[in-house]
């Protein structure tokens, strides 16, 4: 396997020992390459080159079996709680070791409901994504874009997968507008243009 993508997920679990115990029980089918506690230990489970199975069903930028092309991150947190500095420090150490050990580009990092909008909402709205954009670890938009373009439209380019409008509208908004509400907004279109066009710069394609 050669991994073009990251997956960051959260346990969802009482605790990081609870969560570890089923990432490596072979009966439970579910298993990931890096595991990350609290306290900021990183324990790496699966090798990189192998398989795991922490992806699931969905889809990002065209790529179908998302296992078989990503590394996935768990990172224990029961889904409510804040990421603590010692684990997002440590999430940023492996991130940087892994995209140099694979040549993977910050638009390659992404969250599970980015690809699984209707399925997932790891590792949800707490998460700093902006964080790991100033670290060159992923991306956020520097200021939005004029909203003109459809949002629709916008979501296909950053490589979100078909589903419902309001799945994806979600998804979105759990990763680039985690305070948005309601139905859509001239602020959901404009930000999503501006996503839409970083993204297409870095893949050098035309915005």
């Amino acid at each position: 396997m050669t991994p073009g993508l990251i997956v960051i997920h959260y346990t969802a679990m009482a605790s990081c020992a609870e969560a570890r115990a089923r990432l490596c029980d072979p009966a439970v089918e579910v298993s990931a390459h890096w595991l990350i506690s609290e306290t900021g230990q990183a324990e790496a489970l699966v090798p990189e080159s192998a398989r795991a199975w922490h992806a699931g069903a969905g889809m990002w930028a065209g790529v179908e079996d998302v296992n078989s092309h990503s590394v996935g991150i768990e990172l224990a947190n029961t889904g409510s709680q804040p990421f603590p500095e010692p684990q997002m420090a440590a999430l940023e150490d492996v991130l940087r070791g892994v995209m140099a050990r694979w040549g993977i580009a910050p638009q390659g990092v992404i969250a599970h409901s980015d690809m699984a909008p209707a399925r997932k909402g790891d590792p949800g709205r707490r998460f700093d994504w902006r964080r790991l954009a100033r670290a060159g670890l992923s991306v956020w938009p520097d200021a939005g874009g004029d909203g003109s373009r459809d949002l629709g439209r916008s979501l296909d380019a950053i490589g979100y997968p078909v589903a419902e409008a309001a799945d994806r509208l979600a998804a979105f908004r759990l990763r680039f507008r985690p305070w948005g509400q309601g139905p859509e907004t001239a602020e959901d279109r404009a930000q999503a243009d501006a996503v839409a066009r970083m993204f297409a710069a870095l893949r050098g394609e035309k915005a």
